[in-house]
């Protein structure tokens, strides 16, 4: 299985950069902008290798409150951007469910936490 099959596995539902436009109501450059700041992260995907982002980033029409903090103690811990996605959609057995669903309720501080021990 390819390394984009297993993120489609564990993600299942993708937004295109039109897509995320769309859901965000927002104009192309505020989405470059988004990833050029890292708020959000994106991966190459499908046979046009168009730059999607998992639909679970966004909640009531907004990017996750505490994910874009989530993504900076990734990325300083040395994690790409698919690296960051398979960590957060994949299930860990100490916790009820993903990381993602933790920050989708509101459980940043445990996810931090969890997110800062990878850098160690």
């Amino acid at each position: 299985m390819s390394n984009n099959e297993e993120l489609d596995a564990l993600v299942g539902e993708w937004l295109t950069v039109p897509d995320l436009m769309e859901a965000l109501g927002v104009e192309l450059r505020e989405v470059h902008r988004l990833l050029d700041q890292r708020q959000i992260v994106a991966v190459k995907r499908g046979d046009n290798k168009a730059k999607s982002v998992p639909a679970a980033f966004l909640q009531d029409g907004k990017i996750v409150d505490s994910l874009t903090g989530t993504i900076t103690v990734l990325s300083d811990a040395g994690y790409s951007d698919a690296e960051m996605i398979d960590w957060l959609f994949t299930a860990d057995e100490t916790l009820p469910g993903t990381p993602m669903q933790a920050l989708r309720e509101g459980r940043k501080t445990e996810i931090r936490r969890r997110a800062q021990a990878l850098a160690w």
